[in-house]
């Protein structure tokens, strides 16, 4: 039976989190997946979810790092493909990094995989904007890279959807806020392990008073780049690398002067964004957190890994 005759068995393991559910919202309404379904008395029981795990076809994670390792090693089904949207193994060997678009080798590798492990939300962005520039040489890898993301509420899960989705709310949520003070965000292992950096970025995360959507920013001085490329040369690298990405495209800067956060709320879309002129450029990707950030490209994912078109049911 061809790929796109057969009916699927998938497992989410976790679904009652944030991501679970948007994955499941992606996979109910789809005639060729049948969801495999545990009883809420046995989530955590672990012989229910290894019986479940290594029934399915497809196997999701979207769990604490240490819960998807744990889930991991309950694997026994050789044929199960499991995707793993925690930040445990994403730079663990014989892990495929789930973003299709950053290279043929990418998109080989998770078309081949059984363990594939779907990048962070903030590190999409980062890791967007910078790949196709490190890739061109354009880059060094040396570079004092910094960044700045501005995210939905949604992307912290169900705690703090709940406080900012509170009656009684804390005033001091009305105001955008910096996290990861520390400067040690746990996806800065992945950007510098994708882009191969000699040393992580700095990394500014804000979360904002809206339920999704994410813009991250890279900040980029012309005369410190190789060869001193003008911003419609930067363009031009971003349009030739993710030339025939379903999900990926350069797009011009907005005529109002305005870029909002959530452009591309609902959807599995990022929009690359070459602002300012050409010595201070900023490349911005505008995503949904929810989407390309998180259930969007596991759903993605899953369709290259199953060799149906990546864009199935995906918009």
């Amino acid at each position: 039976m061809s790929a796109d005759k057969k009916r699927f068995r998938v497992f989410i393991d976790g679904r009652e989190g944030t991501t679970g559910l948007q994955i499941e919202d992606r996979l109910k309404q789809r005639p060729d997946v049948e969801l495999l379904d545990i009883d809420p008395d046995k989530r955590k029981d672990l012989a229910e979810r290894r019986r479940l795990l290594n029934a399915a076809d497809v196997a999701f994670l979207c769990l604490p790092d240490k819960a998807a390792v744990e889930a991991a090693e309950l694997m026994e089904n050789q044929d199960t493909i499991l995707i793993d949207a925690s930040t445990a193994h994403r730079t663990s060997p014989g892990w495929a990094y789930g973003f299709a678009e950053l290279s043929p080798a990418h998109r080989q590798a998770i078309a081949a995989s059984k363990r594939i492990a779907n990048p962070g939300c903030h590190a999409s962005g980062v890791i967007a904007a910078a790949y196709p520039l490190v890739q061109a040489g354009v880059l060094p890898k040396d570079y004092p890279l910094s960044a700045h993301s501005i995210t939905g509420y949604s992307g912290g899960g169900k705690k703090m959807i709940a406080q900012y989705e509170a009656a009684d709310r804390d005033a001091a949520l009305d105001s955008p806020r910096q996290y990861g003070l520390g400067l040690n965000h746990k996806h800065l292992p992945e950007i510098q392990a994708q882009l191969g950096l000699a040393t992580p970025p700095v990394f500014n995360p804000i979360v904002c008073d809206f339920y999704a959507g994410m813009a991250v920013s890279l900040p980029l001085v012309a005369s410190h780049l190789k060869g001193h490329p003008s911003r419609k040369q930067l363009e031009e690298i971003y349009t030739a690398h993710y030339q025939g990405a379903a999900f990926l495209r350069v797009e011009p800067a907005p005529q109002d002067g305005f870029l909002p956060a959530n452009l591309l709320t609902g959807t599995n879309r990022m929009g690359i964004y070459v602002l300012g002129n050409d010595e201070l450029m900023t490349v911005v990707c505008v995503f949904d957190n929810l989407g390309k950030g998180a259930s969007g490209a596991a759903v993605q994912n899953m369709n290259i890994a199953l060799g149906l078109p990546e864009d199935h049911y995906l918009q």
